[in-house]
């Protein structure tokens, strides 16, 4: 995965990238989110590219519930689960991204190559 993808930034946070957008509009099958407006932080998962989206209006959030769920393989071979977590009030909360052998992301995925359900 690309140097970029690995730095931490600042609580500020940043905006999307493009291909960060297009994963998570999959895997919401088009679901109305704000992503266009969207702050994220990477979360240090050890470069498996997890982000946390920022809300400055609250400040106490809690992890809610899974509502969509997707699978790839990177490009070593080894099966990458994504999940797109909401918080207590339904906002996106994160992406979070687990490779089973908890190394790091060789390659973000292409919309194309995920297999994604959404949650009941």
């Amino acid at each position: 995965m690309s140097e970029e993808s690995q730095l931490n930034k600042p609580s500020r946070g940043r905006s999307l990238r493009p291909i960060e957008c297009a994963l998570i509009e999959k895997m919401l099958a088009g679901k109305s989110t704000k992503l266009s407006s969207s702050l994220v932080e990477d979360m240090q998962d050890g470069g498996m590219g997890s982000i946390r989206f920022l809300t400055p209006s609250k400040s106490s959030r809690q992890l809610g519930k899974a509502v969509a769920k997707g699978e790839y393989i990177d490009e070593d071979g080894i099966p990458v689960s994504i999940v797109v977590n909401v918080d207590q009030d339904g906002e996106l909360y994160e992406v979070d991204f687990w490779k089973v052998d908890f190394s790091p992301l060789r390659r973000y995925p292409k919309v194309s190559e995920i297999k994604s359900e959404i949650c009941e």
